[in-house]
């Protein structure tokens, strides 16, 4: 039977990256209007980084790493902000933050990076101004890129001046968080162009940190008329097409569930807002059995979450969906995003282009975000910042020794 690899190609980018990324957007033409005023390729010794940055030395309360100047280390050519397993600064693990000590307003900021390339760490390009409230606008954070590896960018616009309370009493500040898992989707529909008949089928996954997967749906054969895999009522969109999932013969068994919630039953429920959540640990799987053979034309599942932006978060990297035949597992459909989208061993640009009207987003110089600039209008240093989190994989002894490696920082402006 034919494999069904479903490889999906993210919303704006080229089939080559060796392409785009050397490119940089249209719009900042150096043939006409534009120039490159300040940039850094860091092809000097490591004592000369402190010409032009800034870094910092001490512990943080919201990461789990503290940060040092001898985390950032110059050589070969390129910027390595290392992550090390070691007390310091009252924690368990260090890496590297530094800023330029020259401020920057407006125009095109871009820079070429690697990602440390492990879970759990926080690759960051950014703005962020310094001090008190400024004269023009607000204090204001612009989160060129967080990235998360192996294949995740996050862009994040931050108000730091103004904050109001929710019903709890806690700071709520201005944020508005985009991200962009390149290579993977939160919804996956596999029909077989050959139906397969069996008694169990199965998704499982390496993925090292805990993920949620939504609704699970099995279909017999028809015709190709099946629901859109994001529909809400899915099992009630096409009359007479059953979800086999939900048989009352059909046992389910996992891996396991968050803090033994038993949350599996959530994967038949027709409920968007509920999901099995994982273990922590472990290689994450989910089992469906019938008790008579049944045929399967077409398989669907969700996973991941969405905020209230609408933005899809922790996205499976790698799956498979197999099913039981011959006294083995054979596969439906496979996903291993890291062969293709692995952003620890690829080198790619990230950019902002930033006036008075408009905040713009680029990956390989292509745009994937534009905004409204409602109070980025003061003076602010580029930062780049790894940073070990808890919230993006499992924190482990891989991390020691990977590092974020920066081949260069550009900034344009107009004549």
């Amino acid at each position: 039977m034919q494999k069904a690899f479903s490889l999906v190609i993210a919303l704006f980018l080229s089939t080559s990256f060796t392409l785009i990324y050397a490119q940089l957007p249209a719009e900042i033409d150096t043939t006409k209007n534009w120039y490159l005023s300040w940039n850094d390729e860091f092809n000097y010794p490591d004592s000369k980084l402190d010409d032009s940055w800034d870094s910092q030395n001490g512990s943080n309360h919201h990461i789990l790493c503290s940060r040092w100047r001898e985390n950032a280390v110059v050589k070969d050519g390129l910027l390595h902000l290392e992550n090390r397993k070691e007390n310091k600064g009252g924690q368990e693990w260090t890496s590297g933050s530094i800023w330029t000590k020259k401020r920057f307003k407006y125009g095109y900021f871009e820079c070429r990076y690697k990602y440390a390339a492990v879970e759990a760490t926080n690759n960051s390009f950014w703005l962020m101004t310094r001090g008190a409230d400024p004269k023009e606008g607000k204090r204001f954070e612009i989160d060129i890129n967080e990235g998360h590896y192996p294949n995740e960018m996050n862009t994040n616009i931050h108000q730091w001046s103004d904050f109001t309370y929710d019903e709890n009493g806690k700071k709520k500040h201005y944020s508005y968080h985009k991200a962009f898992p390149f290579g993977a989707k939160p919804g996956y529909s596999i029909q077989l162009e050959i139906p397969v008949k069996a008694q169990k089928v199965r998704l499982q996954s390496n993925n090292n940190a805990r993920f949620n997967i939504g609704e699970f749906r099995v279909y017999g054969i028809n015709n190709g008329n099946y629901p859109d895999v994001m529909s809400p009522t899915a099992d009630t969109d096409i009359a007479g097409l059953m979800n086999l999932a939900t048989a009352k013969d059909v046992k389910i068994s996992s891996s396991g569930s968050y803090k033994n919630n038993n949350s599996e039953k959530n994967l038949i429920d027709g409920k968007w807002n509920t999901s099995w959540s994982t273990q922590e640990k472990g290689n994450k799987w989910i089992e469906f059995e019938w008790d008579n053979e049944i045929t399967i034309g077409c398989i669907q599942f969700l996973n991941g979450w969405r905020d209230k932006h609408k933005n899809w978060h922790n996205l499976l990297s790698d799956y498979k969906v197999q099913y039981f035949y011959n006294g083995k597992w054979n596969d439906i459909s496979v996903l291993d995003v890291s062969e293709d989208y692995n952003f620890g061993e690829e080198f790619h640009t990230y950019g902002l282009l930033w006036d008075e009207e408009n905040i713009v987003f680029y990956f390989d110089g292509q745009e994937v975000r534009r905004e409204k600039n409602d109070f980025c209008f003061s003076e602010s240093p580029i930062w780049l910042s790894l940073a070990i989190i808890k919230w993006s994989g499992p924190v482990t002894d891989a991390i020691d020794g990977t590092s974020m490696k920066v081949d260069y920082v550009r900034y344009y402006q107009k004549k």
